[in-house]
């Protein structure tokens, strides 16, 4: 089988990772990482799709030449995750994910740039107890 390639690192993240290898977080940077990526030859023998973050999504390789069509191209679904994060609530340790104000509309935009399936993340704890 083929696997899903999660790339939905936000500009925070991404930084980080950017960060422990001395490269500066600015989006210059994180476009090449990303050309790497999705330019890596024969990809679609291992990768069936690929989440991406919005900015990914709009972004272009050097070239000019959108991600999604490279993805495409090469028969990577591109999709999109769709929350805006996840705060802390009363409850110990427990989490809410955000993102449902706005979502029918962040939805169409990012269909029409080609997004073809979404990420909506659930953060669950768990504990000796269970859930």
């Amino acid at each position: 089988g083929k696997g899903i390639l999660a790339c939905d690192e936000s500009t925070k993240t991404i930084g980080k990772r950017l960060e422990q290898i001395g490269v500066p977080n600015e989006e210059t940077y994180r476009r090449q990482w990303r050309e790497l990526l999705f330019r890596t030859p024969n990809m679609n023998e291992a990768i069936s799709s690929a989440i991406l973050y919005e900015e990914t999504l709009f972004q272009n390789a050097e070239d000019g030449t959108p991600f999604v069509d490279i993805m495409k191209a090469n028969n990577v679904i591109p999709g999109i995750k769709v929350d805006t994060g996840v705060r802390a609530t009363f409850m110990d340790g427990e989490t809410i994910t955000e993102g449902i104000d706005g979502l029918a509309e962040r939805a169409a935009k990012y269909y029409k740039q080609g997004a073809r399936f979404a990420k909506w993340r659930g953060v669950l704890r768990i504990d000796p107890n269970g859930a």
